[in-house]
């Protein structure tokens, strides 16, 4: 069961109470019930990128189930933070009609803490540290040494280049070579831009995140609360190199000149646009450029009458991707992953039921598709050593470095008002003062955990 402490019982309380607010003020999306009273129906709520792949597995998984149980699938909102508020609307209102979420990997703490996610089961989770789920992931859907979900899927960022843009084809190993070579191309008139995502949301957090963790840092440590960003001299050196990384990467000659509006999107356009030689993003990128190279939308690549078996070659010679860029020379980066685990909410009617549903939406089959079809890293390892996945999910070695060295984003029942604080700050990056800014960002930091200007 959840482990409260008085204080962040407290916060949970009041959360729940602004949620239950909004349940009677804000419209919800209308439960959809079940014409077949006689099989139990498990409401899957899923993100709205990937709901094709989801609403399959629930199929999949209703079929499996033979008459025990139905799976449907529901969209939530397109932004995550919509999905969080929609969830906790529905939590806060005791919502009976709501039995499984996908959580996105930041939101564990906040939702046990609360008593919104149930714990998983002894057995379950004995199966899920088995040593068959990567690490990184499952670390994601733990609080307190209790597991609360169990993981969909990941993701993580890689950095892509043009090789035939960059000095001898080979790609820069740290920020510094990245941000260097960037200017050389500007000095020479070719792409030098960098696509990052640096605007006021969670993909500026993230990028943060990668790079002060990189460097040897973090926003708070293990036990939630205690702000590490400059509690020590090597925490504030780490935090001034995260820092000092962001504003070279929005000042370089040739930078982005909306590098403050930037996110994955702006990133993945502007290279196919060919005013970017270089970005940080995630794998969904590379099927995306093959999709719009087709058409005859990307500048540097027409695949219009490139045969489809001669296709992926093509691409390889001008789109490439590479591990994200170290921090600390020969230190391999610690990139912050993504992704949903699958929790089952307090309010289901059908625990069991919930929980024998969950495996089967998490199984290897409905995994791989979810890669092979919605581009999303799987999580069981055995798919990474499969041949077969391998040929059809290119990107496979990069994503699992990039996984196995992951860092997680800071494991918090605050972490919303974390984020949320940490990139107003830091928005617009090329106005950052390297030193100045540590203590102002411990200071947000602080009145976060601290409940002090909470952001529900």
């Amino acid at each position: 069961m959840p482990r409260h402490r008085g204080r962040r019982r407290g916060r949970a309380t009041r959360i729940g109470v602004l949620a239950a607010a909004a349940l009677v003020t804000s419209p919800l999306l209308a439960a959809c019930g079940s014409s077949d009273s006689s099989v139990p129906v498990l409401s899957f709520y899923t993100a709205a990128d990937g709901a094709e792949q989801y609403a399959a597995a629930a199929q999949v998984c209703s079929d499996a189930s033979n008459g025990r149980y139905r799976v449907e699938q529901r969209t939530l909102p397109k932004s995550a933070n919509d999905q969080r508020l929609q969830l906790a609307r529905r939590l806060a209102g005791n919502d009976k009609t709501l039995d499984l979420m996908t959580l996105d990997v930041v939101w564990t703490a906040e939702f046990a803490e609360a008593g919104w996610a149930l714990p998983v089961p002894e057995d379950l989770s004995a199966k899920l540290r088995d040593g068959s789920t990567l690490e990184g992931p499952l670390a994601t859907a733990e609080w307190q040494d209790q597991l609360y979900a169990v993981p969909l899927n990941s993701n993580t960022q890689l950095l892509w280049y043009r090789p035939d843009e960059v000095p001898g084809g080979t790609p820069p190993q740290t920020w510094d070579e990245l941000i260097d070579e960037a200017e050389a191309n500007a000095a020479a008139g070719k792409p030098a831009q960098i696509g990052v995502q640096a605007k006021q949301y969670e993909g500026f957090m993230v990028w943060f995140n990668s790079l002060l963790e990189s460097a040897g840092g973090s926003v708070v440590a293990e036990d939630g609360t205690t702000v590490t960003l400059n509690d020590t001299p090597e925490h504030r050196a780490a935090t001034e190199k995260a820092l000092e990384i962001i504003k070279r990467v929005a000042t370089a000659d040739g930078h982005d000149p909306s590098v403050s509006q930037s996110d994955e999107a702006t990133a993945r356009l502007g290279m196919e646009s060919g005013r970017m030689a270089f970005q940080v993003n995630y794998p969904f990128v590379l099927p995306g450029l093959k999709e719009n190279a087709i058409a005859g939308a990307v500048s540097f690549l027409d695949l219009a009458n490139v045969p489809a078996d001669q296709q992926d070659a093509r691409i390889a010679e001008v789109f490439r991707s590479a591990p994200y860029p170290e921090v600390n020379p020969g230190e391999p980066a610690k990139v912050t992953i993504g992704g949903f685990n699958i929790g089952v909410a307090k309010t289901t009617q059908h625990q069991d039921l919930a929980w024998e549903a969950v495996e089967c939406l998490t199984n290897e089959e409905n995994q791989r598709n979810n890669a092979v079809n919605g581009g999303v890293p799987p999580v069981l390892k055995s798919l990474y050593s499969d041949p077969e996945f391998q040929s059809v999910y290119p990107a496979w070695e990069g994503v699992l470095g990039s996984i196995e060295s992951a860092a997680v984003r800071p494991v918090s029942p605050a972490y919303q008002s974390i984020s949320i604080l940490l990139t107003d700050a830091l928005n617009p990056p090329q106005d950052i003062d390297p030193v100045a800014d540590v203590d102002k960002l411990a200071d947000l930091v602080t009145k976060a955990v601290n409940s002090e200007g909470l952001i529900p």
